[in-house]
């Protein structure tokens, strides 16, 4: 847990997609909001558009997010920079929220292969490469991230990866990950599955990994994580985690 994204006193705080429960998501605003709370760290998400512009939204299409149709790989980003939300950018650029807040650290969910390239682009130009972490559902993805962005861009693992992990600890087999990654991010449950157990953290921590949970919005389930001794949360709930963490004494000043 040496890499320089993770070197602020933990357990780390996320917002996830700047605090979705306020009723916007991965725009300025919202990551504005959630910087005033005093977070540090923001959970966002990556897509490109048709001429190869990475930009921060969740969903592939625009319908719901900005009330209308459309595909975001479909559109230019002088087409995609025109919508508005409230008289506001609906989806900003990678490189303008990176350059915007250059004291807060972003965990990206790199959400197609198409924007791959570009993600990684965005990292560099930056200079954001101490700052972020790469983050998919994808293995194969990730490969592709970490070949393109060396071992310096924090990441974390796949869907795959965290199975062969599971798969690894019932053994107590030590298990050789890529040496950007730094943390496994997972669901409490997946399905009809415990994936969160207080075995799987303990392996978890003996291979050296921070262990970030999302997305919980539960206050009592957060009290309870935080209990287990995971290493960070994402929520959509940032005032919920936030009172959580400063009664612990947790929040940053």
């Amino acid at each position: 847990m040496d890499h320089p994204y993770l070197d602020a006193p933990g357990p780390l705080a996320f917002a996830h997609r700047g605090g979705a429960a306020a009723g916007d998501e991965n725009t300025a605003a919202a990551f504005e909001r959630a910087i005033k709370l005093g977070y540090r760290y923001v959970e966002t998400d990556v897509h490109a558009t048709a001429d190869g512009v990475p930009v921060v939204i969740h969903d592939p299409r625009l319908d719901r997010v900005a009330g209308r149709p459309g595909r975001v790989a479909s559109l230019t980003w002088a087409d995609l920079s025109t919508v508005r939300v409230g008289g506001a950018a609906a989806v900003p650029r990678l490189d303008e929220v990176l350059d915007a807040w250059p004291e807060i650290r972003f965990n990206v969910d790199v959400k197609d292969d198409r924007v791959v390239g570009p993600a990684v682009d965005a990292v560099r130009r930056t200079a954001a490469e101490d700052r972020v972490l790469l983050a998919s559902f994808s293995d194969s993805r990730l490969n592709r991230v970490r070949a393109l962005a060396g071992p310096r861009v924090a990441t974390s693992l796949g869907m795959r990866g965290i199975a062969r992990l599971r798969i690894a600890s019932t053994a107590g087999l030590p298990l050789r990950l890529p040496s950007s990654v730094v943390a496994a991010q997972i669901p409490v449950r997946h399905r009809r599955i415990t994936v969160l157990t207080p075995r799987f953290l303990a392996y978890l921590h003996r291979l050296g990994l921070a262990v970030h949970v999302w997305t919980i919005d539960d206050p009592n389930e957060m009290n309870k994580l935080l209990d287990m001794g995971v290493d960070g949360i994402m929520t959509d709930r940032v005032d919920v985690l936030r009172d959580i963490f400063a009664a612990r004494g947790l929040w940053p000043a």
